[in-house]
């Protein structure tokens, strides 16, 4: 679950897991629905004093970081002085596996520490300003889930309300959803993909004429598959799932290392599917109970790299801190470009 950053002082640790994307990638950007889960892959960072910005040791890494770039300016004063970031992670870079949202919502967690604490919705919203000032393109999905923790739609749905989020042409409800406690097996291809190159020619594609009907379709599936998913109905979210990856194939963001990964997994899982931007990356299947130890051989024996996951019930926070409480960030140039 999410709870709020305190005010820390350097040094501190922040932690933050994975995420997989089960129903509506893409169409998100656009404004339909989406679910998302947290996964227990984790990604840590150290933050401590420095004479300037360092990144795993490496001032020169800290500075062309685009990530961090966007982070520190919407973020950090330099009357604050400099900072050492110390990251090691299980999650895969470029894999559709919430890498960056991991990274993102670290930074941001880590600044607002030290400024004075956040609450969820706020880290939420910073969050997707940073990602999005660093990719130029996306939606708040994947940093909204690794900030709230466990199974998370947007945009549809009847859970609670947790955040609502803007871009000034697109409006993001983002919704709690109650999490089945099922095991999933996450495969990564070992092709890394570009998230706003995939953005981009999707985008491209759902502007011809047949774009509506398409986005239609992605949002009727979504919409099912958070039922299925948040009322526990396996049998519905397998097909789903299927449906789901045929319409990413049509809006061109499947590989064909993709599809030879779910040809592998598919005679024992009840549904599987790409997972993130696509045209590479990772897929995500749900396992038929029992053979997690043979997709996981099928997997490999077809060149993935497979992870055997359950859902993260926490979202990003401080591995440890001293006492504190949340209060007003002082109000400064570390503020220029954070959105709220």
């Amino acid at each position: 679950m999410s709870a709020a950053i305190p005010l820390s002082p350097l040094p501190l640790s922040v932690r933050s897991p994975g995420k997989v994307i089960l129903f509506g990638e893409h169409a998100v950007v656009h404004g339909r629905p989406e679910l998302l889960l947290t996964v227990d892959l984790y990604l840590q960072a150290g933050f401590s004093s420095a004479p300037e910005f360092e990144l795993n040791g490496e001032p020169a890494a800290a500075r062309k970081h685009p990530y961090l770039s966007a982070a520190r300016s919407s973020l950090w004063s330099d009357a604050y002085g400099g900072v050492s970031i110390d990251v090691v992670s299980r999650i895969p870079r470029a894999a559709g596996l919430g890498s960056s949202a991991a990274f993102c919502t670290a930074l941001t967690a880590g600044f607002s520490a030290v400024r004075g604490g956040v609450e969820p919705s706020l880290l939420a919203d910073r969050s997707f300003a940073i990602e999005r000032k660093a990719q130029g393109v996306g939606s708040p999905g994947d940093t909204s889930a690794v900030v709230a923790g466990g199974v998370v739609s947007v945009n549809g749905g009847s859970g609670t309300i947790l955040w609502e989020l803007s871009d000034g042409d697109q409006h993001w409800k983002v919704r709690r959803v109650s999490d089945p406690g099922w095991i999933w097996l996450v495969v990564y291809s070992g092709v890394p993909r570009q998230t706003a190159d995939a953005v981009r020619a999707v985008g491209r594609r759902l502007a011809e004429p047949d774009g509506p009907r398409l986005l239609e379709q992605f949002e009727s599936v979504a919409l099912e598959g958070i039922d299925a998913v948040g009322s526990e109905r396996r049998e519905a979210v397998g097909p789903l799932m299927d449906r789901n990856h045929a319409l990413l194939r049509e809006v061109g963001v499947s590989h064909p290392r993709l599809e030879a990964l779910l040809d592998a997994v598919r005679p024992v899982a009840e549904g599987a599917k790409l997972t993130g931007a696509g045209a590479g990356g990772s897929i995500v299947a749900l396992i038929r109970p029992g053979h997690e130890v043979e997709a996981t051989r099928r997997a490999r024996r077809a060149g993935g790299v497979p992870y055997v996951v359950r859902t993260s019930s926490t979202g990003v926070g401080l591995v440890a801190s001293g006492p504190g409480r949340v209060r007003s960030a002082p109000r400064d140039d570390a503020d220029d470009g954070a959105r709220g």
